[in-house]
This record gives structure tokens, sequence and C-alpha cells, in this order.
């Protein structure tokens, strides 16, 4: 495994991070264990996770399944840089959202973080990431909360996810002013084929020396070879892969994306992820294994060096947006 700072921080992370959604609702516990285990000993020492997750299971159920691998030893919890997540609504499915069961406030903040380390059972949090912009609560009040928590030893960093540029600006200046240190992270959807982050969210995050870390790097499957599964019939495309592949400009680029992989004998899986590590800014993009054979796979993309021809030709069936201003401006 090869490993790099996360951002401007002294902190060394893997090129690639373990997400952990499927946990518990497509994943059970003893088999998303066998899949810790697996990536810990391959070297990823970056686990992904986030309050809300558990969908179907429960909310937070993701967490506990994280939790009761650390407590089975081994210098689990103390190999691995443990990243979660807070803004969702923590209300039972089915349930009303009572009042600061979600969002930023100093006083949801601080109950969450509780309610993570019981379920993580853990003293403290790597990486503490807001999921999402809250546009009621003031940065000077979200700040104030962290840094609390920091002197408490609860959480050490703090980082961001699907926050536009202009909220990562916002947010390190105002940490700036107050003394703090501000965002460390940036986890926001970035791959082949949804690079409008490149406009300004990338740039944002390296100015301010914030890591990135994309997430759904093979866009809901898009990019891991889907028209060739199926027309061998071993998948049925749904999601995010099926909606985009019924619009024929798209079905277009990634019938010539899976051609140009063939005629150089690559995976289109793998291809994806080693396109990501060459982009600037990129810290570790988020893998969700289901399998151990999808892991694996996602492992050879770190050693995988695409050459020239194939990142030119890549560019060319995916174009990114530009630059900004310059890309809708002159």
């Amino acid at each position: 495994m090869k490993y790099t700072q996360l951002g401007r921080t002294g902190l060394k992370v893997s090129r690639l991070t373990l997400g952990t959604m499927n946990f518990g609702p497509l994943t059970n516990e003893p088999d998303s264990h066998t899949l810790m285990d697996a990536a810990l000993d391959a070297g990823v020492n970056f686990f992904d996770t986030a309050n809300t997750y558990g969908q179907s299971a429960g909310k937070g159920r993701t967490e506990e399944i994280l939790g009761t691998w650390f407590t089975q030893g081994g210098g689990r919890r103390d190999k691995v840089v443990l990243a979660t997540k807070v803004y969702g609504s923590m209300a039972p499915q089915g349930e009303e959202t009572w009042p600061n069961q979600d969002r930023l406030s100093a006083l949801s903040i601080r109950r969450a973080v509780e309610d993570s380390l019981r379920r993580l059972q853990t003293d403290h949090i790597d990486l503490y990431q807001f999921h999402h912009i809250d546009r009621q609560t003031p940065f000077e009040e979200i700040w104030q909360a962290v840094d609390v928590l920091v002197r408490q030893g609860k959480i050490l960093y703090a980082g961001s996810s699907n926050f536009p540029g202009y909220k990562i600006a916002q947010a390190n200046e105002t940490a700036h002013r107050l003394g703090g240190y501000g965002l460390v992270s940036e986890q926001c959807l970035y791959n082949l084929a949804a690079r409008d982050a490149e406009m300004e969210v990338i740039p944002a995050a390296q100015d301010y020396g914030l890591g990135v870390i994309p997430w759904s790097p093979l866009h809901g499957g898009l990019l891991g070879g889907v028209l060739k599964k199926e027309g061998e019939g071993s998948r049925r495309t749904g999601g995010r892969a099926a909606a985009e592949l019924a619009k024929p400009e798209v079905r277009a680029r990634v019938q010539a994306y899976e051609d140009l992989l063939d005629k150089h004998g690559l995976e289109p899986g793998e291809v994806a992820l080693a396109w990501l590590l060459t982009r600037p800014g990129v810290t570790a993009p988020i893998v969700g294994p289901r399998t151990a054979e999808q892991l694996e796979s996602a492992l050879r993309a770190v050693d995988l060096d695409l050459s020239g021809e194939v990142l030119d030709a890549l560019d060319e069936i995916f174009p990114g947006p530009g630059p900004s201003p310059e890309s809708f401006a002159w």
C-alpha cells in the first residue's frame, strides 16, 4: 500500500479509503469484519463511515459494526484512521425528526459525537466530517463546538463533505479568524463521469490545504464495466448507473470507455480508481467493496500506472469542465 499526507496535516493515510456504507444493510456483520481485516492486512488504514449509515438495518448500525470489530483487539483501533460524519437526521425510520436531532448546531454536534463514540466503542474520532452544509448555523458556532471537542480529545481533525468551494473558503476563513485549524479534508462526488468538482471545489480544497476524498469513484457502477456485464447477463444495472445509461450520449461514452480499456487489456473499475489517483489534490478515493474480490480489484488500482496515451484518451471521452471562471466567462 502507498501512503500520503491528508492535506496540510501530518496525518498519514492510505491511498484508498475503505467505505463502510454497505456494512449492515448489504453486508452482514461477520462479512464486514472479514473485509475490514483484509483491508487492514493489505495496509488500508483509512476507514470512513457516518452516523446515519445503516439504512434498512437502522441508523447507526454501521458504526456499531465498526465498534464490535475494534473490540476484537489486535491493535485494530490504533492502526485505523477513523472518519465519521454528522448532519443527517438520526430519527428512527418513519419517525419525525425531533429538534436538534440533525444539522450542525453546537448541541447537535455535541450529542452526535457522544452517540458515535458509544457506537464505535472508542474514545476518539480521528476525522469528524460535516456531511452537508448547514445554512442555519453560523461557522462561528460550529467551530466553537469543534474546538471544545478537540480540547476534550474526542476528535482530532474536522473535515467537510459535499461542500461547494465558497463554503470551504468561508469555513476556513472563519476558523483562521478565530485562531482555529479549520477543515483538513473535503469528501466530494468526483470521478471520470462526474468532474464538476474540478471547477471550484478541488481548487478551493488545494488552496486551503484540504485533502480531497472522492466518493462514488465508479459512479454507481457506471465505470466498472457495466455494459460488458450487461451483455454477459452477469449483472442487472440499477441505481445511478441505470439512470445514466438511459441517456444515449452517456451510453455512447461508456461504450467508448470500455472499448478503449479492452484494447489496452485494462479493467474498467481499476482504471477509474487509478485515474483518480493521478488527479491533483486527491488523497484517497473511497471504495465500498461488498466482496473480497472487489477489495482485491481496488487494491490493484493503487499500483496501476496509466500511460499518457490512455490518460489523453480518457480526457477525450470524459472531458472535464475546465477551470473557473475561464470555462464559462472567457
